[in-house]
């Protein structure tokens, strides 16, 4: 791979922002600042620096592993980022940390972020890049949390990777007014929705834009029946 110069990384992380973000409805001037800061190239798997940038999901290869996880496409990060609504002194769940890169976006929003990662590799390879980058509010976990992360209560929750169905143990994790970003169905039919607690047992649900991501780890459903 050809080495890209600094004055080239800049601005492809521009067009990434102008060409695939902006056209994407992603205008809060909070998530286009952060996505110049977080710098994405540092963040993918070895080997795909030089796609850094690109409209496309990229493999999660870990020493040579193919985990079958991948990175999102950099307008979905983005949007999911937004629709989560972050205020300075928010403390958020986040559910699939992959590379790390959607961590450290989320904690340029927010106050803290605690990250759980069900696939130990992933988990390591997306610390090790929040700590290189010195993103030090992102607090890393290994488990699987798509039924529930503990006991308490955040004011938003993110999951990275598709459901089923909305997760009910996770919508009461929320704190009254907190917001979740689920993506829910199954392929080819899939819509992302931000769910807001309104009061201990009340929901609004809010359909937000159509999209087809790689299902959570654990919540897929079995195509057979035994």
């Amino acid at each position: 791979m050809t080495a890209i110069g600094l004055s080239e990384i800049e601005q492809a992380r521009f067009n990434m922002i102008e060409q695939q973000i902006r056209t994407w409805e992603v205008l809060d001037p909070k998530v286009l600042q952060a996505l110049f800061t977080v710098r994405r190239e540092r963040f993918v798997p070895p080997g795909f620096q030089g796609l850094a940038f690109s409209d496309i999901e990229l493999p999660l290869n870990i020493n040579a592993i193919d985990t079958r996880e991948t990175m999102l496409a950099p307008r979905v990060e983005a949007r999911l980022a937004q629709e989560l609504q972050l205020g300075a002194n928010d403390c958020v769940l986040e559910i699939g940390t992959g590379s790390g890169y959607q961590a450290a976006l989320l904690a340029q929003l927010a106050q803290q972020v605690t990250s759980i990662e069900i696939d130990s590799r992933i988990a390591a390879f997306g610390e090790q890049n929040l700590q290189r980058n010195q993103v030090g509010n992102v607090k890393v976990e290994v488990g699987a949390a798509h039924a529930g992360w503990g006991t308490a209560e955040y004011d938003a929750i993110l999951l990275t990777g598709s459901t089923p169905t909305v997760p009910d143990a996770l919508k009461y994790q929320l704190c009254i007014g907190g917001r979740m970003v689920v993506v829910v169905g199954q392929s080819p039919i899939m819509t992302a929705y931000r769910i807001t607690r309104t009061d201990a047992a009340s929901f609004d649900t809010t359909s937000l834009f159509d999209t087809v991501i790689k299902p959570l780890r654990g919540t897929a459903v079995s195509k057979f029946k035994f």
